[in-house]
């Protein structure tokens, strides 16, 4: 089987499993006890601490471990939106943001606040110009705008957003999940106030992840209990797992140093090259200055992705038509429906995305896979909205 899915959630490092180990089976004292196993559990969260805050070159205290991605997110942008008050404020997010960002927007609205999408240019792009006439000085207000885009892989401009939302005198939140330990992130560089990340998305586990709060920002948590995490998330933490993102961004962060993943990137743009000279009717999707080194997203004409999808998985190669959390979703993606995709454009996509495992074989065998599966869809399918494979109502 060839894994071609890595932005839906990552192989566990082999290396992560082995760090975690021991806190499963030897190690598995409360930290916030008082005896000596107890420390030994407590130092270790310290050396996570350490280790994650040194892939986004943070400083350990400003890092506050939570439950994933999705948690981050939320924590954030629930205590922005309790902190600027429903009346007189302003919220700006991005059209292609993830759902665990668009879904908590959504439900402010819902109550009154005043809340504004940001469009992207065609390739993927924040509107940088849109956003800046989003923002508004005279009001208080906040903006959360992706790092890299979850199905297109197209990085947004974090930098000058972030800019344009401080100069205002707004907070500015990321989601980073599927940028951090893929490509240089730089709180210090990029001063962002709040950043989420996510273990899975860098080999580590499943239900694991972390905020970043910038150092003398306010902050009050969504869960109050025992005041774990320096009162900012309560819970007894999730020690295993902990351990595991903190071996996993100091991996991530060896592999950025060493060549900044040039191996995927290599056998990204291989890959690529395969496609569009042996398939005709490919469209290579979005930004291609700005983007991840891992992710391929490509548009095959007169081909529903459902269609694709299945042959593929029976050729034993494993991929995605976009985000796996709106798999089963009957409606194209609202971030290829943003980028000005028609309905037939959007449901004939696929999202192919490596990781450090992938192989030169799996990237030549896949390819061959694809364009195997397209010819047979292609043969079968008929004319150009017509044919066996069916997917989305009208």
């Amino acid at each position: 089987m060839i894994y071609l899915d890595s932005n839906a959630t990552s192989q566990i490092h082999p290396e992560v499993v082995e760090a975690m180990m021991p806190y499963l089976t030897e190690h598995w004292h409360n930290p916030s006890s008082g005896y000596r196993s107890a420390r030994t559990v407590r130092d270790a969260l310290s050396t996570a601490r350490e280790q994650v805050a040194a892939l986004i070159n943070a400083h350990p205290d400003e890092i506050v471990f939570t439950g994933g991605g999705t948690e981050s997110n939320n924590m954030t942008l629930k205590w922005l939106a309790r902190h600027v008050g429903r009346k007189e404020s302003k919220v700006v997010t991005g059209a292609t943001e993830h759902s665990a960002v668009l879904r908590p927007c959504e439900a402010m609205a819902a109550v009154g606040y005043d809340v504004s999408m940001c469009s992207v240019q065609g390739d993927g792009r924040l509107s940088l110009d849109q956003l800046s006439e989003l923002v508004d000085s005279e009001r208080p207000g906040f903006a959360s705008v992706m790092w890299s885009n979850n199905e297109t892989g197209v990085t947004h401009p974090v930098a000058e957003a972030c800019a344009v939302v401080k100069e205002a005198g707004w907070a500015f939140h990321t989601d980073a999940i599927q940028a951090v330990g893929k490509m240089p992130v730089d709180v210090r560089e990029v001063p962002v106030d709040y950043l989420s990340l996510s273990g899975h998305k860098f080999h580590a586990p499943k239900g694991v992840g972390a905020l970043y709060v910038r150092q003398g920002l306010r902050f009050e948590p969504m869960l109050r209990g025992g005041g774990q995490e320096s009162e900012r998330r309560s819970g007894t933490e999730n020690v295993p797992f902990i351990i595991g993102l903190g071996k996993a961004a100091e991996i991530m962060k060896g592999e950025l140093d060493r060549d900044g993943h040039a191996g995927v990137r290599q056998r990204r743009d291989r890959f690529e090259d395969r496609l569009v000279s042996e398939i005709g009717g490919v469209t290579l999707n979005g930004s291609r200055e700005h983007r991840a080194a891992n992710i391929i997203h490509a548009s095959f004409d007169h081909c529903e992705a459902a269609g694709l999808l299945i042959l593929l998985d029976e050729a034993g190669v494993q991929c995605s038509a976009g985000s796996a959390c709106m798999t089963g979703k009957q409606q194209p993606s609202h971030v290829q429906k943003a980028m000005g995709f028609s309905d037939e454009k959007a449901r004939s996509s696929l999202r192919i995305s490596l990781s450090l495992f992938t192989t030169d074989e799996e990237v030549e065998e896949a390819a061959s896979a694809v364009a195997a599966a397209v010819a047979k869809l292609r043969s079968v399918q008929g004319p150009p909205g017509v044919g066996p494979v069916v997917v989305y109502g009208s």
